[in-house]
């Protein structure tokens, strides 16, 4: 706990734009309103600098994460090669998605579809994939002593076009991850996310080059329908810090662009069942009593 604590002093944005405010009349908001799709649940590198662990599967269904990637301190890589030996097997190690547990962030950019509501004082994301909903607040700072919580402790401001938060206090379990290899995170997880608007153009490029390195997911399997008339898509650049698991922070984005349809219910309900592979997923377990 003292650690969360120190985190949110060292990187809370205190009310760094309240003289700003970001519903100034002068400074519109920029609208990231809509229902937003895309078809990889992998994220894309940076342009430069470290980045994400990335799948030597090349594929949707092989889920092999790249153990060798130096941001990883060795415990790190383990937890991936322990991960990629149930897909040796055929068989999907335990995830947020196939356990129904809370998807925190970054993994929470894994979705399919997601929807942005802006307000006055907050930001809500709600994910498809068992209706994940986490709040941002904004123009806030961190408490000084941040009681961790699956979403995190979300702060956030407007910086022009673009929505930065800012993210500490992350709780974690057993089946916590930063991403779909099994990447682990501590409670010293520290995530900045960067919200904005780009081109039609720009975020069809980005979704060839993230379908071509991790697969495609096709809409019959889940993946969105995606409007060919879209003329804007919504990007979210992310960089992440976690002393514990990584050699430096490292950076990754997402892509996402309009989807056609409605919002769609996908309840998660608690199994061992994985329905992508219909196999048993291995449940976490432990060989003696805690207390």
């Amino acid at each position: 706990m003292r650690n969360i604590s120190l985190l949110a002093t060292r990187y809370s944005l205190l009310p760094l734009l309240l003289a700003s405010s970001a519903f100034a009349a002068d400074k519109p908001l920029p609208d990231f309103g809509g229902y937003w799709g895309r078809n990889s649940t992998d994220f894309e590198p940076p342009l430069s600098g470290p980045g994400p662990v990335t799948n030597k599967g090349k594929s949707f269904y092989a889920r092999f994460g790249d153990d060798t990637n130096p941001i990883l301190k060795p415990e790190a890589a383990e937890r991936i090669r322990q991960a990629s030996k149930f897909t040796v097997d055929g068989v999907n190690f335990p995830t947020p998605s196939n356990q129904c547990t809370p998807w925190s962030p970054p993994y929470m950019w894994r979705a399919l579809m997601v929807q942005v509501l802006q307000q006055k004082d907050q930001v809500t994301i709600t994910t498809v994939g068992d209706q994940q909903v986490r709040r941002v607040r904004l123009n806030a700072a961190h408490p000084k002593t941040v009681t961790p919580t699956w979403s995190g402790d979300s702060v956030g401001h407007y910086e022009g076009d673009t929505l930065v938060i800012d993210t500490v206090g992350v709780k974690f379990g057993p089946n916590s991850m930063i991403d779909n290899y099994g990447t682990p995170y501590s409670e010293g997880l520290h995530v900045v996310e960067r919200i904005r608007l780009v081109d039609s153009a720009t975020a069809n490029a980005a979704a060839t080059r993230s379908e071509a390195l991790n697969g495609r997911v096709e809409v019959i399997a889940g993946g969105a329908s995606i409007d060919p008339q879209a003329r804007k898509g919504l990007r979210i650049e992310f960089t992440v810090e976690d002393p514990k698991y990584f050699t430096a922070p490292w950076s990754a984005a997402v892509t996402y662009r309009p989807a056609l349809g409605v919002v769609e219910e996908r309840v998660c309900a608690e199994s061992v069942f994985d329905y992508n592979s219909g196999t048993d997923v291995p449940v976490p377990r432990s060989d003696k009593p805690d207390f």
